[in-house]
Parts: structure tokens; sequence; C-alpha cells
């Protein structure tokens, strides 16, 4: 089955097409980025701007395009908390869906940390034992802990690196230090309560960030390049990463676009960013975590990919290609967590057509196929899978 997962986040809307094959990783076929900048474009009243809303529509379009030049066979395309806790929600999914014909739909935070712990699983395998997981966006932080495949403890918090500038620090530079210590409080009180729902949770053998503001975290404390691939070891230190929010604070956002690792996009949010990182390190007691390159996409991808191997289990796994030649057979009834067990990057063959039509019938309650002329931008016929949980 190719599937494409569509992610419209607080900085940018983020494609990932691949291929799910019983037994195997996804596949990456192809992936495309558009820059939305909501996180900047929304005010402290939470009412995102309209030159913002006609990002996203181009961006989705282009999107749309996208996946159906890779003949996807169905795509699940939704907006985290950037536009799920917007004022003006209603009028940015209907503005989207009328111009596009694609139905924007949203998760909880909740389910965006258990879908990104499934990720950060997947990558690190059960020899990760009991793992703890925290994940920075724009709106929300999500937290996350378990030793099996599903956590057992799934948290989101609205300590968003975008959120916490907007309402806790000011426009100007530098940022006075009275300000950090004030949004370091503030962030301390969140976390700490959160902290009592972590008690009862056995000692974390690995810690782990994802997405970018962890990702650049790291690069900015010494993390090796993204071109040195997603196979080298990166970590953010604890206290590296204090000595750096003074400076952070000293500086504009050109000049922190000017820093290793900090892209121009996410400057603005870079100090909010450190300081909720570096708090909620501090909080958990954890001084160095392991930055994980599969987050809340990659989670998605391999629920789905669950979902169809257990449509198919306890039979034969056929794990031919697109031109049905066979790639190997795969014992019955593997599960996804078993199959990543080793995997430490994403290989794996895609789905023979009759896997993909096991899965198209299994959520055939849920895909929605376009009408053809749907949409004032594009043609409108990809079947999209609204997010049920």
């Amino acid at each position: 089955m190719r599937l494409g997962v569509l992610d419209v986040g607080s900085q940018s809307a983020h494609l990932c097409i691949a291929d799910l094959a019983p037994g195997c990783p996804p596949e990456p076929v192809t992936s495309f980025k558009r820059p939305v900048r909501l996180a900047e474009a929304t005010d402290r009243h939470g009412v995102i701007e309209p030159e913002a809303i006609k990002r996203v529509v181009a961006a989705v379009t282009e999107a749309a395009a996208v996946a159906e030049a890779h003949g996807i066979d169905a795509m699940v395309p939704f907006a985290t908390s950037a536009i799920r806790d917007a004022a003006n929600r209603p009028a940015v999914l209907a503005e989207v869906e009328g111009a596009t014909g694609v139905r924007l739909t949203f998760m909880t935070g909740e389910e965006e940390a258990r879908l990104t712990y499934l990720a950060a699983r997947g990558w690190y395998g059960w020899s990760a034992g009991e793992m703890l997981l925290l994940d920075i966006g724009g709106g929300s932080m999500e937290i996350a802990c378990g030793s099996r495949a599903e956590p057992a403890v799934a948290l989101s918090v609205p300590l968003g690196a975008g959120r916490l500038t907007r309402h806790h620090l000011p426009d100007t530079t530098p940022v006075r230090k009275r300000d950090v210590k004030a949004l370091r409080q503030f962030v301390r009180s969140v976390i700490s309560e959160t902290v009592e729902e972590l008690r009862d949770r056995p000692e974390p053998l690995t810690r782990v960030g994802t997405s970018r503001t962890f990702a650049q975290l790291a690069r900015l404390t010494g993390a090796p390049k993204a071109k040195a691939g997603p196979y080298a070891e990166r970590v953010l230190d604890r206290q590296r990463l204090r000595a750096w929010v003074p400076r952070l604070a000293a500086r504009s956002d050109a000049e922190r676009a000017r820093l290793r690792g900090i892209s121009a996009a996410r400057a603005h949010q870079a100090l909010a960013g450190a300081v909720v990182a570096e708090t909620a390190m501090e909080v958990l007691g954890i001084e160095r975590l392991r930055v994980c390159p599969w987050a809340l996409r990659e989670g998605v991808l391999l629920d789905r990919l669950r979902a169809l191997e257990a449509d198919l289990a306890p039979g034969r796994v056929d794990r031919r290609d697109r031109s049905g030649e066979e790639r190997g057979g795969a014992d019955p009834g593997v599960t996804t967590a078993s199959a990543n067990v080793s995997a430490g990057a994403p290989v794996g063959a895609p789905a023979s057509a009759s896997a993909v039509a096991s899965a198209n019938a299994s959520a055939s309650a849920s895909v929605r196929a376009l009408p053809a002329g749907r949409g004032r931008h594009g043609p409108g016929r990809l079947h999209t899978v609204p997010w049920t949980g």
C-alpha cells in the first residue's frame, strides 16, 4: 500500500509518502514540504491571519498534486495544534476544503503523543526498554513513556515554542533575564504537575527527543549536521543547552538564524524552545537525551501498517512488489512492533495489490473518494482517510 501522510504544523505543511508492506518498516518514496508560518501569523487571541490561511491552501494544493503524481492509494491529511487550537479553526478548515477538496482533520494532543512514541519505539526497538519521550511543537509539548509497543502514559501540555513566544516573551531583543526567568518558572510549574502522572513508572532506560526543535537544539550544542544522515548519533546535553539560553536571549532573530542548526523560520521561537527543553529535562531528571529521526508522521505510517498487518493475519503475508515479483516470505501474524525491533532506518518493499485491496476494504467506512473537479485549484480525486484515532 502506498500511503501519504500530510501534516500541517505551525511552521510547515509536510507530506511524507511511503510504501507499506507487512513485516517491513515503511519504505520512503518521497517527501514534500512548504512553509506556512502559522506560529508567527497567529495573534494573542489565537486567530490565524488570512494570509497564513492562503499559505496553507497553496501548500495543501501542491501536496495533493504531488500525492497524485506518485500514485498513492490513500492520504491521511491532518493538522496539529497550530490549527487545532486556533480560535478560527472552523473557518480555516472550511477554506482549505473548499479550495482544495482536502478535508484536514486533527487528533488530540494525547494521540499525537501516542503516535510519536510509536515512531520512536519503531526506530529504537525493544532494546530501548522503558522509554521516556519528549516532543516540542509550535503549540504543545507531548510526553509519553512506557516499555511496550503502546505507551503507558501519553500526555500533551500547552508548552509549544510558538505559543510560549507569543504569550510569555517580548518582541524586542535582547530579552531580559527576568523575562527568561519568568518563562522558566511557568514551564517548571506545568511540567511539575505532569511529573505526578509519571511518578509510578520505572526509571527510563532510554530518553528521547523528537521533531525539529530538539533536532535544531542538538545541532546548536554540537550534534552532527543533517547531512551526516539519520544513523549519526545525536544527543542533547542539558548543561550545554542551558549555557546557550542567555546567548539566544541576547541575539536578534537575524543573529539567531546565523547560528548552527537554527533556521530562519524558527529563529523567533528558538529561545522559548530552548527554555522549555532545558527546563523539562531538568524537572524530569534528564541530563542527556537521544534525538530520534522519526516522529509523528512516521508514527501515523506505523499505525496504519499495524492495521494492514492485522487485516492480513493469520494467513500468509504476501510480500510481492507492484510488478508481482516475489520479495520473500514472512511469518503469519507479524506485528509492526516485532518487525521493527532491529529496524534502524526505513527499508522494505511495497505491498501487493491484494494487500492494498484488503487495506482499502477495511477502511471503507473512513476512506473518502473526492468527486472529480472538486476544489478550485485541483482535480480533487485523492482518496483521503480522515484521522479517527
